[in-house]
């Protein structure tokens, strides 16, 4: 018997699907772990739609939302608008 590695952008095949993977991993994540969410999410999406809305080419893409990557702040936000994401901050509860 076969298996796949799994994929988590394979799942994320709904807005609603995608806010609660990024907003549970916003929750509890570290920096890492969120960029490579938002780059799951890109994925899911399709890397070549991304590209075309926020204006940057897939290779630039795959690389500042893989693994390790420091990507620049106003790239992150590109995504998110691109993946029809926003950010929002709640008072935290201490």
């Amino acid at each position: 018997m076969e298996t796949s590695k799994f994929d988590i952008a394979d799942y994320l095949d709904s807005n609603e699907m995608i806010a609660e993977y990024l907003n549970e991993v916003l929750e509890n994540g570290y920096d890492s772990e969120i960029i490579t969410a938002i780059g799951n999410i890109a994925k899911a999406i399709g890397m070549t739609k991304i590209a075309e809305e926020t204006g940057l080419s897939r290779p630039s893409l795959y690389k500042a939302l893989s693994e390790g990557a420091k990507p620049q702040f106003s790239t992150i936000m590109k995504v998110l608008r691109a993946v029809g994401g926003q950010i929002q901050i709640n008072p935290a509860h201490i």
